[in-house]
């Protein structure tokens, strides 16, 4: 089994962290941006306590059962963007998961590609002042404020010409 370098592991994370939301069996209790107390998905990840950084700039809309923590995300469209070069990261036009303070599961609609392969991103926790982000076989953890910027689709943190560096986990774990 090939290693996972831990940049790539973020990026997988993220992706995982987009993709891997699924539906409760209860009919969900929608809560609307307005009724909620919040403008903006971005402003529901920090209520959770996350960075607005998971989502791309671009999010039209949410939902939020504050029931059952089932969240989707919308997007007019799909996007994808690569950070320092190398990571490249997709997200689809819904991205949905559960939301509990400091995690996300079950996330669909974010992948990150490592190597030649796309991987989705099934979950991110926050510990501290990391994000640990899984993929399912492997997971790396990334300092919280790598996400303190929104990416933008097409050109992810690079639209300026100044590119910010993502700190790299000094490991990859494998779960």
């Amino acid at each position: 089994m090939s290693k996972v370098r831990p940049m790539n592991c973020s990026i997988l994370l993220v992706v995982i962290f987009l993709s891997s939301l699924t539906v409760y069996d209860n009919p969900p209790l929608l809560v609307s941006a307005a009724s909620h107390g919040a403008s903006s998905a971005y402003e529901i990840l920090q209520s959770y306590d996350f960075p607005v950084g998971l989502l791309p700039k671009g999010a039209t809309g949410y939902d939020l059962d504050e029931q059952t923590g089932k969240f989707n995300a919308n997007f007019n469209k799909s996007c994808s963007f690569s950070l320092e070069g190398s990571y490249q990261l997709k997200y689809n036009s819904k991205v949905s998961g559960y939301i509990s303070k400091d995690k996300l599961s079950r996330l669909t609609g974010v992948s990150v590609k490592v190597f030649f392969i796309w991987l989705n991103i099934l979950e991110v926790t926050r510990n501290g002042d990391d994000l640990q982000f899984s993929v399912g076989i492997a997971s790396a953890d990334f300092p919280v404020d790598n996400f303190d910027l929104i990416p933008q689709c097409g050109c992810g943190l690079n639209c300026d010409g100044e590119t910010r560096k993502i700190l790299r986990s000094p490991f990859v774990s494998s779960i």
